[in-house]
């Protein structure tokens, strides 16, 4: 794609931001994202609340505040009952009420597969915008949700997950990303990203990519579902985890030690997933803390920008 050249463009194309940022004024910009899916669990209403907290990450990581939404729906009518997409559209709008987010429309086609999903506009000023790749040396690296929604969700469609798996990460990819969002503005952050579907490994390469350093990932902190450890060892994987493995096995290094299982975690794509937030090592602390003391208690220090070879992820 030929990158877009205007003077009010803040973020765009070209360095795979999360959403797309335009001024408009002095003091106001718009940010703007879209993001739809198939179903990721077996309950509508849940699937309408995930993909609402999946839609609405992309403006949190930029630090913006969501304010409107256009629903995007591709229903099966043929095959699934009308009463499906009620209850999907229901779980999403409740989802939206809790973020302060006013749905304006949206669209319906008729399709094959069932997806949902919602086109987002957000407002922040000009100066505050987060990227997603400008980490600074000898920051730390703030984690928000646990691991290995793929791994599970994977194993939900072979009817493999235990009902507490089920519970545990539909409670996590419901949860807004809004308050650590909100949390993170005032310390200073140099930058933030939301894990999806690239992983923790592949939406830390975007971070560091262009960097004349390294990041250092402690595979021993990363916070995690633990029903994802044994399902892992199954086998019980999502392709799309073999495909960052590999995309990113030139930018990668994985110590000896670290486990297997710890590295399928680390690649496995996510949905709705956490921030992985970029700060001072001075402020790192603060924040943690003020999080755990607000609900985000699976919160964790993961990593550091460290010197070493240039947009090199270093996992130990």
């Amino acid at each position: 794609m030929p990158s877009i050249s205007d003077p009010n463009l803040i973020a765009g194309m070209e360095s795979a931001e999360d959403a797309g940022v335009y001024k408009l004024s002095p003091d106001t910009a718009v940010v703007q994202t879209v993001d739809f899916f198939t179903p990721i669990v077996d309950d509508p209403y849940d699937f309408g609340r995930i993909a609402v907290a999946n839609s609405l990450s992309d403006v949190y990581a930029k630090g913006g505040r969501p304010l409107t939404a256009l629903n995007i729906v591709c229903f099966p009518l043929k095959t699934l009952n009308i009463s499906v997409l009620r209850d999907i559209l229901r779980g999403g709008l409740d989802k939206m009420k809790e973020a302060d987010v006013v749905l304006l429309g949206g669209h319906t086609v008729e399709d094959q597969e069932l997806k949902y999903g919602l086109s987002v506009t957000g407002i922040i000023h000009p100066n505050d915008v987060i990227f997603n790749n400008r980490p600074k040396m000898g920051d730390l690296l703030i984690l928000t949700k646990p691991l290995g929604t793929g791994i599970i969700s994977t194993a939900i469609k072979g009817d493999m997950a235990g009902e507490k798996a089920v519970f545990r990460i539909t409670q996590s990819m419901c949860a807004l990303n809004r308050k650590a969002s909100e949390m993170m503005l005032s310390e200073n952050p140099s930058a933030c990203t939301d894990i999806t579907g690239f992983g923790l490994l592949g939406h830390a390469s975007e971070m560091i990519r262009s960097a004349a350093f390294c990041m250092e990932i402690d595979s021993a902190a990363i916070p995690f579902f633990p029903e994802a450890v044994a399902l892992s060892e199954t086998g019980m994987v999502p392709g799309g985890l073999h495909r960052n493995r590999n995309y990113l096995k030139d930018v990668v290094e994985i110590s000896k030690g670290v486990p297997r299982h710890m590295e399928d975690i680390l690649f496995d794509p996510q949905t709705s997933g956490g921030l992985l937030i970029s700060l001072p090592e001075k402020n790192a602390g603060a924040l943690l803390g003020r999080m755990r003391d607000h609900g985000i208690r699976e919160a964790a220090i993961v990593g550091a920008i460290v010197p070493g070879p240039s947009g090199r992820i270093i996992v130990r």
